[in-house]
């Protein structure tokens, strides 16, 4: 029933009426206990602060009298009386420390600050957006919340690189070792996948490990962690739930109240983490397009310029590449597949596409760290990579956090099954549809529907294709790796051969790389 009131938040958010029916379902479903009071409070806040005609607000009465005649309905002890919020409501800038006491009021055990009058803050935050002062403090007073890494005791400026997640995104699994390997120290911290995106700890999950029972180890402890950046000047570990835990209760909120597309509060959630994370300089990774959370370049540039203001007002060295996923970057969808294609890359081969993306990227955590040109970080890079020190420094990581170095020799787990699909008729491959190529590999096993999901690390997807590219019928555009028939057959239920459009002229490529902001 949530799902189906947050679908409805979205519509009256958007600007568009409800209908009679609609109405009812929500104020009758609040009335027997099965819409919750937050969601209610965010549906009028939506439609207070988009506007309401005057047919609409009888239509509202109309369906608030029949109701009523069922059930006793309050809706006067769903309006804010918290003197912050009612302001953001208003329009108004909060002040630091009432932005400050708002979050702590929130996050107190007994919390001063009911989610109801919460998700009505949200919404106003959605709709009147924050200034640069205004987003800083929010950002800073969510990283108050938790834990903060002190990453004082290595001993080199510390670069971290955040993607905001796409398809075939195995970037970090090569630049942590190819920073290393040119004297970057680069402390990351990662998540796992959930939907159509694959998480980093995921994919190193399918590295074997030297002890048959155990696996990669990024259950590191803090002092594990910065000897391992000292050391080897790469680790990787899983955040941990005490830093910024305050997001994750805001995101929760935002999740059943039609909020998550809120740029500002995305910009904050993920600058909290990375701000608590310790590093001094920060690279981001705005993904845009089919594949990615942010489907237009106007969003994803107010994204990355968000965050980078962010940043530097919080003193952080911070850059934002935005960088193009209408297609899956590089050709491997899956954790065991892309763990295999990035170690290409370190084998100085690879798809084009991934190379570069990592190259820009690692010259952006490069000049941030060391007194560089551009032009000298790139150079550096490239040797690395030719030379094989980058190969070698991921070897060295991986024995280093328990895996087994001869991964690169082909040590990764492989599905039993493959399936093709095959092009219909000739023509140039015009579109991808990203996101589902992704949710098709999550059916086969590569990802998570919930959390408590349990992951095949062998099972994904190899596209044979880019857009633009020429093709003959009966060429094969995708190949599915699986295990299991029933996996098999759910991942075809999205029609697999509506993921790619074909086109009787030529198709340009999509632009890779779509800026970068430095301020």
């Amino acid at each position: 029933m949530m799902g189906y009131a947050v679908d409805l938040i979205r519509k009256r958010r958007d600007g568009l009426p409800l209908s009679k029916d609609e109405l009812y379902y929500l104020l009758k479903g609040y009335a027997d206990g099965k819409v919750p009071d937050y969601q209610i409070s965010a549906y009028f806040m939506a439609a207070q602060l988009s506007g309401i005609n005057e047919e609409e607000q009888q239509l509202l009465q109309q369906v608030l009298k029949e109701v009523a005649q069922l059930e006793r309905v309050d809706l006067n002890k769903l309006r804010p009386k918290n003197q912050w919020i009612c302001k953001k409501i208003a329009g108004e800038r909060l002040e630091k420390n009432e932005i400050k006491q708002l979050i702590q009021a929130y996050m107190k055990k007994e919390s001063d600050i009911p989610d109801y009058e919460m998700a009505a803050w949200l919404m106003a935050v959605y709709f009147h957006g924050m200034d640069k002062e205004e987003l800083a403090d929010f950002t800073n007073s969510l990283v108050d919340t938790g834990e903060k890494l002190d990453l004082s005791a290595i001993n080199g400026v510390v670069v971290d690189k955040h993607s905001t997640g796409g398809v075939g995104d195995k970037t970090t699994l090569i630049l942590g070792p190819l920073l290393a390997a040119v004297g970057v120290h680069v402390a990351k911290m990662s998540g796992r996948g959930l939907g159509h995106t694959g998480g980093t700890l995921d994919k190193l999950d399918a590295i074997p490990s030297v002890q048959p029972t155990a696996k990669f180890n990024t259950a590191l402890s803090l002092d594990e962690f910065i000897s391992l950046v000292n050391k080897q000047k790469v680790a990787v570990a899983g955040q941990t739930a005490d830093l910024a835990p305050g997001d994750k209760k805001l995101y929760a909120l935002r999740d059943v109240t039609g909020t998550v597309e809120s740029i500002p509060l995305i910009a904050a959630s993920v600058m909290s983490k990375k701000l608590a994370s310790g590093a001094q300089a920060i690279v981001l990774d705005v993904k845009v397009g089919s594949g990615a959370f942010m489907k237009t370049e106007q969003e994803a540039l107010s994204l990355a310029k968000k965050m980078v203001k962010i940043g530097t007002h919080l003193g952080r060295r911070t850059i934002a590449v935005v960088t193009d996923m209408d297609q899956p970057l590089g050709y491997a969808i899956g954790n065991a597949l892309e763990v295999q294609e990035a170690i290409e890359i370190l084998q100085n081969q690879g798809p084009d596409d991934l190379r570069e993306v990592v190259l820009v990227l690692g010259v952006e955590m490069m000049c941030l760290a060391k007194d560089v040109t551009p032009e000298q970080a790139r150079n550096e890079l490239e040797r690395a990579l030719s030379s094989g020190a980058a190969l070698q420094k991921f070897k060295d990581w991986v024995l280093s956090q328990g895996g087994d170095p001869s991964v690169v020799d082909g040590a990764l787990p492989q599905a039993k099954f493959q399936q093709v699909v095959q092009a219909k008729q000739d023509g140039f491959i015009q579109s991808i549809q990203t996101e589902e190529i992704g949710f098709c590999t999550m059916k086969l096993g590569a990802g998570r529907e919930v959390m408590e999901d349990q992951i095949d690390p062998a099972v994904g997807i190899i596209m044979h294709v880019k857009i633009g590219q020429r093709v003959e019928k009966g060429d094969v555009l995708f190949t599915l790796h699986y295990n299991e028939s029933q996996r098999l057959i759910e991942a075809k239920e999205l029609d697999l051969d509506r993921l790619i459009t074909l086109s009787n002229v030529k198709i340009e490529r999509p632009k890779l790389i779509k800026g970068v902001i430095m301020q």
